[in-house]
């Protein structure tokens, strides 16, 4: 078995001769592990899926799943992946259990075999009771559970998950996460996900890539990530226009003091230690404190650090993105 799940070295992708929708990326997955793509619409996340899934032809580069050569032995990479794409792909006018079992055909894998599997994984996704129901009344988290029993009829040993809340209600979006913990811990299953929801890959991902412009920006575990910006940020204001920047810069713990409209911004490695400290020392030389705040780095934080941008316009515009495709997908049925 090849030490990587999936390795991909200098991954390029250009449309049209000079649209860089991927460019030169590296990295690799540890088996086992649920490995996160973060980034906004058109950062390029779909793209790399779509070329590691044999979907698109790189334009450069190479990379390889459980050690198959995606351009060379694509049918190889079939067979040992399963795919949840962003859009719902299901036919509506089949039921369920008929759409696992055409995925099932789409595999060659026989009746006799993938009518045991649909029924179990039926019941993995909690479906069992709607198997005869026509997908055109499934609501849209139901449809999500059928996608992802769908994309496990092969058994795959690699998963890869194309922004796999999009659109979902807060209460889904967590019962799909308890889906996802799930393949990794009772099957040991290897996920590639994207998402553009920054706490989706903070509470997932073993580790994540930050992916801007087609380019992977940084790459580490959600903790590693935060822990890169030097420490927790305390916010705080005095009644007197004086400057304390000299006064805090001498407290333990504190290791950046910027002024900010008024207010102090104060990076300390152990913000819960330092703020206390803080408050006595300005109290000590009369200093009325009149607002302090201790935030710990967020994701999103990391993203304006590495991009110089924040996610949560990004986050917006998925989702309006995603409630056109989905009004267009209706008028055409």
């Amino acid at each position: 078995m090849s030490e990587d799940a999936i390795k991909a070295e200098g991954l390029t992708k250009v449309f049209n001769g000079s649209l860089v929708a991927v460019d030169h990326i590296d990295f690799s997955v540890k088996h086992g592990e649920i490995f996160g793509f973060l980034g906004p619409n058109g950062a390029g996340k779909t793209t790399t899926i779509n070329m590691l899934i044999t979907v698109l032809k790189p334009s450069g580069g190479k990379a390889s799943i459980l050690g198959y050569d995606i351009a060379k032995q694509n049918n190889s990479v079939r067979y040992s992946i399963g795919v949840v794409p962003q859009e719902y792909t299901a036919d509506e006018d089949l039921t369920g259990y008929e759409n696992i079992l055409l995925c099932a055909d789409l595999y060659g894998i026989s009746r006799k075999v993938s009518k045991k599997r649909a029924e179990d994984l039926l019941k993995l996704v909690e479906l069992t009771a709607f198997k005869d129901k026509k997908v055109q009344t499934f609501s849209g988290g139901m449809r999500r559970r059928l996608e992802l029993a769908c994309g496990l009829i092969n058994r795959p040993k690699v998963l890869f998950l194309d922004e796999p809340t999009l659109g979902l209600d807060v209460q889904t979006r967590a019962a799909t996460w308890n889906y996802i913990r799930m393949l990794k811990k009772e099957f040991g299953m290897t996920l590639f996900m994207t998402t553009h929801y920054l706490e989706e890959a903070d509470a997932l991902c073993d580790r994540v890539a930050i992916i801007d412009h087609g380019k992977i920006i940084v790459v580490g575990t959600p903790d590693e990530l935060k822990n890169s910006l030097g420490g927790d940020i305390i916010s705080v204001a005095v009644k007197k226009d004086v400057d304390i920047t000299g006064l805090v810069e001498k407290i333990e713990h504190v290791k950046e003091v910027k002024k900010e409209n008024g207010s102090y911004m104060i990076k300390s490695e152990n913000g819960e230690v330092t703020a206390p400290l803080i408050i006595e020392a300005l109290r000590k030389e009369g200093h009325v404190v009149t607002r302090l705040s201790l935030t710990k780095p967020t994701l999103n934080e990391v993203y304006l650090q590495y991009t110089g941008r924040s996610m949560r316009d990004a986050e917006e515009s998925g989702e309006a993105l995603h409630a056109k495709r989905m009004l267009m997908a209706r008028r055409r049925h």
